[in-house]
């Protein structure tokens, strides 16, 4: 049985957590329009391959870098690494295929503060027609793909990192915290796990089996806690100004 998550939506919490914690750096991954990363007051990278931004997307940014690239052209331009940049909150909402999303994560990890936080959007989907792989025949509304799996993928080869599952409207929000940047287990596995996840779709892996391997947690209770998961990483307090940065 699906479960559809019924929580604050997942644009409000992004916009709470900005508004309450300061990081160092964020990354998103999968921005189009900005709206998501406007009311970020982090110095700030998006990328996106079609960007529409027609709003104020830099606002209170002390540094802000766009890249209209496909994700995996821009980590392999290595502007993270070449300035030394370590991320305290990424927020991957690029394509909604797993082996993407699985690329994107494991750059990201490597650019990451031990103690920053991950967030996958559309993990979690509320109904068979919106996990499909065909680019073809995308349904009306939401479409997640098959980037549940990275849930699964997660508990499996990643077993000492913590997911924690926030209840956002309306496809969940993944958070990863516990990072390793020097871990290489699922790079060095991608092959293998690409080989065992390619072929088999939500009815096949089995829609309770994967609703219960997790509880879904209040998103609305962790922005009335004041964002414990994430203060580790925030850096309030902290004048943030600009830095040489060199493309």
């Amino acid at each position: 049985m699906f479960v559809k998550p019924s929580g604050m939506p997942y644009y409000r919490f992004l916009r709470s957590l900005h508004e309450a914690c300061l990081f160092d750096w964020y990354l998103e991954v999968g921005c189009r329009s900005g709206e998501s990363f406007a009311p970020v007051r982090s110095k700030t990278v998006a990328v996106d391959p079609f960007f529409q931004a027609e709003i104020n997307i830099i606002g209170k940014k002390p540094a802000l870098h766009v890249f209209q690239a496909t994700s995996d052209d821009f980590f392999a331009s290595g502007f993270l690494a070449r300035n030394d940049i370590r991320l305290g909150l990424a927020f991957l909402d690029g394509m909604h295929l797993f082996e993407f999303l699985l690329r994107d994560f494991i750059h990201t990890e490597a650019a990451m503060a031990p103690s920053g936080v991950i967030l996958l959007h559309d993990c979690v989907p509320y109904g068979p027609g919106m996990t499909t792989r065909d680019l073809a025949r995308l349904p009306k509304g939401s479409w997640t793909g098959d980037v549940w799996k990275l849930i699964p993928i997660l508990q499996r080869w990643r077993p000492e990192l913590t997911l924690t599952t926030l209840d956002c409207r309306s496809t969940g929000l993944v958070c990863v915290s516990g990072l390793d940047p020097a871990n290489r287990v699922l790079a060095d596995s991608y092959d293998r796990i690409l080989a065992e996840f390619a072929g088999i779709d939500l009815e096949a892996f089995g829609v309770e089996r994967f609703f219960g391997s997790f509880q879904m947690a209040s998103a609305r209770a962790e922005r009335q806690a004041g964002f414990p998961l994430f203060r580790p990483a925030s850096v309030d307090g902290v004048a943030l100004e600009p830095v040489p940065v060199t493309p």
